[in-house]
């Protein structure tokens, strides 16, 4: 009976992993928007703009710029964390990422080298969520009306 549920969950367990690397190509990949996929494709060149942003070309050179629906990006800010991109080009990478939809395109934001060993994307926090917090103040991030002290009687501070 032992080896029987032993058998069954080291079943399950590689049929459990099995499903979650599922990689999808670029193409299929447009169809999982906003969604954290794993991408497989083969990185034909490393294109860096002047500010610093870097893109991993994942279209044959037979596709024209216009034509082609899928990209890999990374910014200046990250460069640290991603290293160098170069070491991919001509390779087949598989890459774990949002998809993000970005003028009629589809994209990952390549944030950290972990991506490509299917860890998670770096947090960037919003900074629209940020306006006026300070660490030094110490006052919560958000205005949340239930943490002001003084404004109402809380149910559970009346005596009965």
């Amino acid at each position: 009976m032992h080896r029987v549920s032993l058998c069954f969950f080291l079943l399950y367990s590689s049929a459990t992993l099995m499903a979650a690397r599922i990689c999808y190509t670029p193409q299929d990949a447009l169809t999982h928007q906003n969604k954290d996929v794993c991408v497989s494709a083969h990185v034909y060149d490393v294109v860096e703009l002047s500010d610093g942003t870097r893109f991993l070309d994942v279209c044959s050179p037979e596709t024209a710029d216009e034509n082609c629906r899928f990209t890999v990006m990374s910014l200046n800010s990250d460069r640290k964390e991603v290293g160098d991109l170069d070491q991919y080009r001509d390779h087949d990478i598989e890459l774990r990422g949002v998809v993000h939809e970005y003028r009629g395109q589809g994209e990952i934001l390549l944030s950290h080298a972990r991506q490509f060993h299917g860890g998670a994307e770096k947090f960037h926090p919003n900074p629209a969520l940020l306006h006026g917090f300070s660490a030094e103040d110490g006052k919560p991030a958000i205005s949340d009306p239930a943490l002001r002290s003084g404004r109402h009687r809380s149910v559970f501070m009346t005596a009965h």
